[in-house]
């Protein structure tokens, strides 16, 4: 998934106004205005559409940890330069105060179904003989697992709200 696409739906999920953004994504040596904001939060085919690097996401998940559970003893965290969807599927476990219950049921939630065991291998250490790469599909039905659950003024979406099946008599067209 893209940085943007990621920026986009949290905002969304939890409903931040254009100060809290600029508040989560500004670090001690660079303040975060509003116009990059916004075009971080443009569609890919806007024009001024700007791409989020991973530092800056990095920062943004930081802060939004520190928002939710408030500041930790010792030093800040230092953002990482690259992220992966395991990486940002855990700051988003850590921020939320998630346990591995509270993650099935949420992609559960929407319509995707993991086991506890497959859930364990993404937060586990990339060198661990069962770590797994977190595939965008699974980072994608836990954003939604997410929004269904903290955005309560919109109705839950889930796989089952997909387009019925074409009518009996129907004939598929084959390609040729």
């Amino acid at each position: 998934m893209k940085n943007n696409d990621i920026l986009r739906r949290i905002r969304f999920t939890f409903n931040l106004d254009d100060s809290m953004m600029m508040k989560l994504s500004s670090s001690a040596d660079k303040k975060v205005t509003r116009a990059e904001i916004s075009d971080w939060l443009k569609r890919d085919d806007d024009l001024g559409y700007t791409s989020m690097n991973d530092h800056e996401l990095a920062i943004f998940l930081n802060h939004f940890i520190e928002e939710k559970r408030g500041k930790r003893d010792g030093p800040a965290p230092v953002a990482e330069k690259k992220l992966n969807n395991n990486a940002i599927f855990m700051k988003l476990k850590i921020a939320l105060n998630l346990k591995a219950e509270d993650v099935l049921e949420l992609l559960e939630s929407a319509g995707f179904k993991l086991g506890k065991h497959e859930l364990s291998a993404f937060f586990r250490k990339p060198g661990h003989k069962h770590y797994r790469e977190c595939k965008d599909q699974v980072l994608r039905n836990f954003l939604q697992g997410m929004q269904n659950k903290y955005r309560q003024d919109v109705p839950p979406i889930t796989k089952t709200d997909a387009p019925a099946p074409p009518k009996e008599g129907y004939q598929w067209k084959k390609k040729s």
